[in-house]
């Protein structure tokens, strides 16, 4: 009998060697510094959005599905639109992302005299001013059948709307109610206009009337929508519907994150949330230069 070893068997040998290399990979340090690039890949941080009051609901479901398609988190702080932009200019508030409810608030933060915070704003939907009421109101019937001018006015009606100084929604509502009082010549319209005591916060408004304690408030119908309150058209008017706007801030604290949710937004994924909330979206947006 031979006195030579046996040879060690040739799939055995392989093994012994994708063992060794992989104790040298690991050893070396290569597994770990291809995990971190791998991690440094993915995307992470968060962007603020300063958003109209109206999208709230939206801007909700809107920050699952940013997060689960992009990796960033977002942040949203809603306020009727032109408070928002009188804050980005005294510098009260600060945020990455700006949408507005109407471009007369991205105007009031364009050009050296306003800070020359934006070169522009994509316009990306809208949404009509409606008449929300309260289900069981004694009131609501009437609104059903007859035109919303004639139940407003009535005595007893507890009708909610929006600052105008501060709500582009507010100067649309005082449209409604001038507009149709002058036109109609109803008096009683005119004094529901000149009240001060139906103001209300644009966000306060939708649980105003879940709650009863309003019979109707002025409001987008996208807002209507979100809130699930029944609506009416403003019969007798034309043309009183928000028109949405999203711009990148200058000098934004995340500016990675705020070009991706702006470009995300105006995508396929941020169009069908919206339009599935019943905000009509502008396919595609447009962009409207600064003039400042």
């Amino acid at each position: 009998m031979s006195s030579e070893s046996p040879r060690t068997p040739r799939p055995v040998r392989r093994l012994g060697l994708v063992m060794a290399a992989a104790a040298f990979i690991s050893a070396s340090g290569l597994i770990g510094i291809g995990a971190a690039a791998h991690a440094s890949t993915s995307p992470s941080g968060s962007v603020r959005v300063l958003s109209a009051g109206s999208l709230t609901n939206i801007m909700t479901l809107l920050s699952g599905k940013f997060k689960a398609d992009t990796g960033y988190t977002l942040q949203d702080m809603a306020e009727g639109s032109s408070a928002i932009a009188s804050g980005i200019v005294s510098k009260t508030l600060q945020g990455d992302v700006f949408i507005s409810a109407s471009p007369s608030a991205d105007v009031a933060i364009e050009g050296s005299k306003n800070g020359d915070w934006i070169n522009g704003y994509h316009l990306f939907g809208s949404s009509p001013d409606v008449l929300a009421y309260y289900p069981k109101s004694k009131f609501a019937v009437a609104l059903r059948s007859r035109p919303w001018f004639d139940v407003v006015s009535q005595s007893g009606f507890e009708l909610g709307r929006t600052d105008p100084a501060v709500d582009p929604s507010g100067i649309l509502d005082l449209d409604a109610l001038y507009g149709i009082g002058y036109g109609y010549d109803i008096p009683s319209l005119l004094a529901v206009a000149h009240r001060s005591g139906n103001v209300y916060p644009e966000t306060a408004i939708p649980g105003l009337l879940q709650a009863g304690q309003l019979d109707g408030g002025f409001m987008y119908a996208v807002s209507a929508h979100a809130a699930k309150l029944p609506f009416v058209t403003l019969t007798g008017t034309k043309n009183l519907s928000a028109h949405f706007t999203v711009a990148a801030l200058k000098g934004a604290p995340d500016p990675a994150p705020a070009r991706a949710f702006v470009k995300w937004l105006l995508g396929p994924s941020g169009r069908a949330v919206m339009r599935h909330q019943g905000l009509l979206p502008l396919i595609p947006a447009r962009f409207v230069p600064s003039t400042g």
